[in-house]
């Protein structure tokens, strides 16, 4: 059985390789800034964290650990003997489509038998104002990637498969650093999106083994998201993610969201041809706990095991808003 699993981690190796730059979260409307950085920053200065379970249950399964830290550095400039003392409202309702710069520092790293990628991505985001509503975004981010795998641990169908020959038997380690470019349009209640991720295809630097050279691919992405106050205490999300690289081609992902006062929310998702979500969550001020559930389909089927989302969230400006702002809806 062992065999059959270090076997099936190969194989899947090989898939996961070409998507090596592609990244799945569920939660991926809270990660906009990892996604293009020109939306560092965009919503305050908020702390974040994400544990993702792939295939539960299922031995040497894919697990991810994320966590992530946005700094508007108009939250400092406010007021410099107390920082962070506007409401996330008041800090929307006059900011969001001022010229403002953010930072962001993300660290990611995921696991999947045999194979670790570890990876730190520091970003930059700013904006000028077009309008009284409307904002342009442009940023850029710094990553560097190390991968690991372990050939010791690699069980191939066929010996001598010169594929492989390579990589048995020995610790083989890569290292690439490339740029990140994005651009954004951007208001109170909408956002939309264009980014390159590894511009240079991991060119720019690189160290260590070979083995990944063939694996690196500049990848397109697309964003967008809308929210809407239909009562008081009642608002509607949506948000989408598209992808496209040359060797995995392209995925389609979106999520619609029902919140409840801004404390609470529910919703539902798709990855074309992968998997369907649910989502839940509760916001308490500041503190912000998510959960998402998938479940494999059509092309993604072959391993029918569920994948659990945890996502942890701290908001460095309090959500209470001033009466004269009213009430907006802040989760996306």
């Amino acid at each position: 059985m062992k065999k059959f699993i270090l076997c099936f981690c190969l194989l899947c190796l090989v898939l996961e390789a070409q998507a090596q730059n592609r990244k799945q979260l569920a939660n991926f409307s809270q990660y906009k800034h990892y996604f293009n950085p020109s939306l560092t920053g965009y919503e305050g200065s908020v702390l974040r964290s994400v544990y993702r379970n792939q295939w539960t249950g299922f031995e040497d399964a894919p697990k991810t650990i994320m966590a992530s830290a946005e700094l508007d550095l108009q939250d400092i400039g406010q007021n410099s003997n107390k920082p962070f003392t506007r409401s996330q409202a008041d800090r929307e309702a006059t900011d969001i489509v001022s010229a403002r710069h953010g930072l962001g520092l993300t660290l990611f790293h995921d696991q999947f038998g045999p194979a670790k990628e570890t990876q730190v991505n520091v970003s930059y985001g700013a904006g000028v104002r077009l309008s009284e509503r409307l904002s342009l975004r442009w940023g850029t981010a710094l990553s560097y990637t190390f991968h690991r795998l372990d050939g010791n641990s690699l069980t191939v169908d066929q010996e001598g498969d010169p594929r492989f020959s390579n990589m048995l038997g020995q610790q083989n380690r890569s290292g690439r650093a490339d740029i990140n470019l994005g651009l954004s349009l951007t208001a109170s209640n909408f956002y939309v999106g264009y980014a390159m991720v590894d511009v240079t295809e991991g060119k720019l630097a690189s160290s260590g083994s070979d083995y990944m050279n063939n694996f690196s691919a500049r990848r397109h992405v697309a964003q967008a998201g809308y929210r809407l106050g239909l009562t008081d205490v009642l608002g509607l999300t949506v948000n989408g993610i598209y992808q496209y690289d040359e060797n995995y081609k392209s995925t389609l992902e979106g999520q619609v969201k029902a919140v409840y006062d801004n404390l609470f929310w529910v919703g539902g998702g798709y990855r074309n041809d992968l998997a369907y979500t649910l989502a839940a969550g509760v916001r308490l001020n500041q503190l912000s706990i998510g959960y998402a559930y998938e479940t494999p389909t059509q092309d993604a089927k072959a391993i029918d095991k569920s994948t659990n989302e945890v996502t942890l969230s701290y908001h460095l400006t309090s959500l209470k808003s001033n009466k004269r702002n009213g009430k907006r809806l802040l989760v996306w």
